[in-house]
């Protein structure tokens, strides 16, 4: 009898200490767990960010940041301090903006250096559309190429010769009217690249459509309005293409309506293929925007570099424009102005405008669309209000972005 209940002790020590080392090693399976989820997170912030893996200091540091914050914003802070983010991320980022083809093969230009300036510096980023910005190389750097109003080869020679856009003094805001002291600045829409793309021959119609393309994230289709003012479309767009009227008033205009009022604020800009540089005549409409007047001369003809903008109203007042300072609305509720940098301050306070950033960061990080999921759709709205009540820094955007598409 004895020697049975030693046995039973035995046993039951003998499970006991199995049991603590199962319990153990259950713990401890649960620290390692946590500890391959932190790191794999940092792994792909910092991948999403730049383009590249981490260092293991770098990603030691991003892994110890994601267990006091669990939110990933302090590691995405530690990753967007490798060049990468600039010189690739970035570049890649804006560069699509750059050409109608919207592609990312094309060399650095100014309209991509300047947008990569105003993220690293934290500048509003609503004068993309309206400053009198323009980033280029320093003159420390000794580039054979300073900058030109004639061609490229400035940028060019920055991006073969690998220079780091993350520091400042390697590429600084010196502003368009340094270098064109006769032109009237609008932000990126007046560099010499958007220039090339957009203001080249047709009515500078297309520097409207894809700068609606690539800030306010809409194309002219999905802004048809019909029932709006056609008194400011032009003498070349014909009023019964085909014969028949009908195609004007349920489909032309409903485009035109709000794009020639629009687009009127390029009137003095046009691009000369021959010498390679932007043109601005202040006071004189280019050619372009008289051509084909016989389509039908009852049509608005451009006198000046006014624009009037009749989506304030009816469908389009969804894209959410908002007061700001120098604003001037009409009697009918319409806001006027002249020229492209208030037409682009017109852009650029408007609740699209800021909601388009996030989701183009969003596309970029998170390799989907924002649309598609509510919880996606959700975390824009929280990320594009902080965005506008906290000084339109597209870093801030980047960073929340890539937090939010860490992974679990």
């Amino acid at each position: 009898m004895e020697n049975k209940i030693k046995n039973r002790l035995k046993t039951s020590s003998r499970y006991s200490w199995i049991s603590l080392v199962c319990v153990f090693g259950v713990m401890l399976s649960g620290v390692s767990y946590a500890t391959d989820v932190q790191r794999n997170q940092a792994k792909r912030i910092h991948d999403r960010l730049t383009g590249i893996l981490p260092s293991n200091a770098v990603l030691d540091q991003m892994e110890t940041a994601l267990a006091s914050d669990a939110t990933g914003e302090s590691a995405a802070q530690i990753a967007i301090l490798n060049p990468a983010f600039y010189n690739v991320t970035l570049k890649n980022f804006a560069a699509p903006w750059t050409n109608e083809a919207q592609t990312v093969f094309v060399p650095l230009n100014d309209y991509t250096a300047t947008v990569i300036g105003m993220i690293r510096d934290d500048v509003d980023f609503r004068e993309v559309l309206y400053g009198d910005i323009l980033y280029t190389g320093t003159q420390s750097l000794g580039l054979t190429s300073p900058y030109s109003n004639s061609d490229n080869a400035h940028y060019e020679e920055m991006e073969d010769s690998g220079i780091d856009l993350s520091v400042q003094a390697n590429l600084d805001d010196i502003g368009q009217t340094s270098v064109r002291p006769n032109v009237a600045p609008a932000g990126v829409m007046t560099t010499r690249a958007a220039a090339e793309a957009f203001f080249v021959a047709g009515t500078n119609r297309a520097m409207f459509r894809f700068t609606m393309m690539n800030h306010l994230c809409t194309d002219l289709e999905p802004l048809k309005d019909v029932t709006r003012v056609p008194d400011h479309v032009r003498q070349d767009v014909t009023r019964s293409p085909g014969g028949d009227s009908r195609i004007f008033l349920n489909n032309c205009v409903g485009c035109h309506a709000g794009m020639d009022g629009l687009a009127g604020a390029y009137a003095y800009y046009d691009f000369n293929e021959t010498t390679g540089q932007m043109v601005y005549t202040p006071g004189t409409v280019t050619d372009k925007h008289l051509i084909n007047s016989t389509n039908f001369k009852e049509g608005y003809v451009t006198t000046d570099d006014s624009w009037i903008n009749y989506w304030r109203k009816g469908q389009n007042a969804l894209l959410g424009w908002n007061s700001y300072a120098g604003e001037v609305v009409n009697s009918k509720g319409h806001s006027i102005g002249n020229g492209a940098a208030s037409f682009g301050r017109e852009l650029a306070n408007s609740d699209a405008f800021a909601s388009c950033q996030v989701k183009k960061v969003f596309k970029t990080l998170c390799f989907r669309d924002s649309d598609d999921y509510a919880a996606d759709r959700a975390q824009v709205e929280t990320i594009k209000t902080y965005f506008e009540n906290n000084g339109y820094r597209m870093k801030d955007v980047f960073v929340k972005v890539a937090a939010y598409c860490k992974g679990s």
